[in-house]
This record gives C-alpha cells, structure tokens and sequence, in this order.
C-alpha cells in the first residue's frame, strides 16, 4: 500500500512539471497567425446572372442621379420700360434647371433636362430641354433618339442651360436660346448617331443627326419642333472635330445644317448653316472662337441672304476669380421674315467671375452693344450662380 502511494504521488509530480513547462512554452511563445488556423470555406457554387434572377434584376437596376443649377441676380438692361423712363434694373431669377441621368444597362443610358424659365410676364414656364435615350455600341457607334442638342458650334454642346459651367453671366449672342430671339436651331427632335474615328493622335470625332428642325411660322417660340413637323422634309445636320493628343486643351471643328422653312407668307426658305470654332480651354485658361453664317435662298426667286456672326472670348484663371472679355457679332438681313428683327448688332463684354466655393461663384458683367440705327444699349449684371 505505501508503495502505491508513493508510485501516485510520484506521477502527481510528474504530470504537474509537464503542465508548468507547457504554460511556459505558451507564454513566451511569439504570436502565431491565428487565420492560418482557420479551416478553409467550403466551396460554393457560383451563381450567374443566367441562373440567379435576382442578380439579374439588380445588375440591371437603372443608376439614378439628379442635379440642379440655378442662378439669381441683379440687372441692368439700359431700355425704357412702359412705366418708367431711363434704365430697367431690378432683381430677377434665372433659370432653374435639373439633369437627370439613368443608366438602364451597360450600353443604354437616358438623359433628360427639364427648366423651369421665369418670364418677363411674371410667370414660370416647364420646358424639356432635352430628353434623349443613347445606346453606346462602341467608341465608334452612339445612337441617340429624342431631344437633344444639335451639334451646331461648340458652346451649344459644351454647356447645358445652367449658368454654373459658363464663365460668361450671358450666353454669345449667336447661340441665345430660341425662345429669347436666337437665329440658331439649337435643338432637334429626331435621331442622331456619334462616336470617334480611327484617327490616331488627331482624335477625330463625327456626328450626324436628322430630325424636325425649328419652326418657320413662329422661329422664336420653342426650340425645335416638338410634336409634328410643319412640312415633310426633315432638318439634318452633320458634324465633326479633331482634340488632337499633342495639343491638350485644343479643340477644332465645322458644321453644317440644313433646312427648309415655310413661313407664314411665300416663298418657302431654304436655310443652309455652316459653323466652325478653334476653343482652347484648359483649367487656368480658355479662348472660345466661334462663327456662323446663315445662309437663305428664297424659292421661285433670285433673293439670297447671307447673315454672319461670330464670337470670341478670353479668360484666365487668377487664383478664385477668372476675368474674361468677349466680343458679339451678328448681323441680319431686315427683310428676312425669320430673323431679320435682329439686325446687327455687336459690342464687347467684360466680366469676372469669382469661384465663392465647389457649390457657388459669384459674376459680375458689363456690356455695350452697338445696334444699326439705333443707340449703344449698355448692360450689367451681377449674378449668384450654384449647384445643387
């Protein structure tokens, strides 16, 4: 019996000195990667669109985005109104203006552009600026139908109706919208298809587009017949520019539309326009030249008219603020029966705009303008213009 007992407590003392030396081991062993330890997942079977439907559905949810643009300010018109003598000045709001984009899918894309345009008769019109479905086959092939705008120049595609992305307070006098008294078919209704050549370092991209064109019986009341064309024969308008890689900022490019207007009286017009621009724009700097020359012949007579203009501006950044300065130039026929109340007029514009933050710039503009026949009309403006 002792001798069991001792045997017992003998490996009781064992056992212990191997636990210690153990715990030892433990501690003053260096820290392992405890994922190592992890046991590996269990493969899972992959799930494809074809075979997931929910998958499906999601991957091809439409990719919604709205932004705004909007822009208030302070003017000063230099004409008699009906009830006051001497200059018009007074606060107005701009144009609020909200582009929406959604991707349907990979290749297929909406965009639309709906502006709300307070009126000198102290109302609020809704317009669709745009309203254009794209489907992008390649570098080569976008097919766009709807609204959208004619690529006519390069600030009518460069820029959308909020005064945000412009340095200028006011648009060039050639490409003033339709409904303020633009002579340009800013717009169309009907399909167009763009996209880039192979080129190499030239950069060489078209464009070509067909649809309603602009109506002759009222030219300034919208842009782009929406509905029904006024006559069988459809406007069609091509294009193309070159941003050669070795020139950065560099963009050069002509155009040519074409049209036939049946006014309220005959004969009916044949209106061509041919447009060319050379832009240099780069963050600190850009120089805007662009010029137009409608051209109409009058059928069943020998009338033709050509009416030019064109418009250059200069800008350079300093810091927050970017003075610029811009010279207009239009002139129209007065027996033209679509654009012949404009006459001619042209004049410079300075300006200054001053980049408040990512959201807000303040613009401060001063114009005069040169009429045939009648006096210099001068023009300031100040304006808040942000987005949202």
């Amino acid at each position: 019996m002792g001798n069991f007992c001792a045997r017992v407590r003998a490996g009781w003392r064992q056992l212990c000195s191997v636990a210690l030396t153990s715990f030892a081991i433990t501690i003053t062993a260096p820290a392992q990667d405890l994922t190592a330890a992890d046991p590996p997942e269990t493969p899972q079977p992959e799930i494809t669109q074809a075979s997931s439907p929910l998958k499906k559905v999601q991957a091809e949810q439409s990719n919604f985005r709205i932004q705004g643009f909007a822009h208030a300010g302070f003017a000063s018109n230099g004409l008699s109104t009906a009830t006051a003598q001497g200059r018009a000045r007074g606060f107005f709001l701009g144009n609020i203006d909200a582009l929406v984009t959604s991707h349907f899918a990979r290749n297929l894309n909406l965009l639309a552009e709906i502006k709300l345009a307070p009126q000198y008769e102290n109302n609020i019109t809704l317009d669709i600026d745009r309203l254009q479905l794209s489907y992008t086959l390649n570098d080569h092939l976008q097919i766009t139908v709807g609204r959208f705008h004619s690529s006519i120049g390069y600030h009518n595609t460069a820029y959308n109706h909020g005064s945000w992305y412009e340095t200028a307070v006011t648009r060039p006098l050639i490409f003033l919208p339709e409904e303020a008294g633009g002579v340009l078919p800013l717009h169309n209704v009907g399909i167009a298809i763009s996209g880039a050549l192979p080129s190499g370092s030239f950069k060489l991209h078209y464009a070509a587009e067909i649809g309603n064109g602009r109506p002759a019986r009222h030219p300034q009341s919208s842009g782009g017949t929406k509905f029904l064309d006024e006559n069988g024969g459809k406007a069609f308008n091509l294009a193309a520019y070159v941003r050669p890689d070795w020139a950065r900022g560099v963009q050069i490019g002509f155009s040519i539309h074409h049209d036939h207007l049946i006014a309220d009286l005959p004969p009916r017009i044949e209106e061509t326009i041919p447009a060319a621009y050379v832009v240099y724009v780069t963050p600190k700097f850009e120089f805007l030249n662009e010029a137009i020359l409608i051209h109409h012949t009058f059928d069943y007579t020998r009338l033709k008219l050509n009416m030019p203009g064109f418009s250059t501006q200069l800008g350079r950044q300093w810091g927050h603020a970017r003075p610029y300065v811009r010279y207009d130039y239009l002139n129209t026929a007065p027996i033209d029966s679509t654009d012949g109340s404009i006459g001619r007029i042209h004049g410079p514009s300075f300006g200054v705009r001053y980049e408040w933050s990512q959201f807000l710039a303040l613009k401060f503009q001063y114009g005069r303008a040169y009429r045939r026949a009648l006096a210099p009309l001068d023009t300031g403006a100040a304006v808040v213009a942000f987005q949202f």
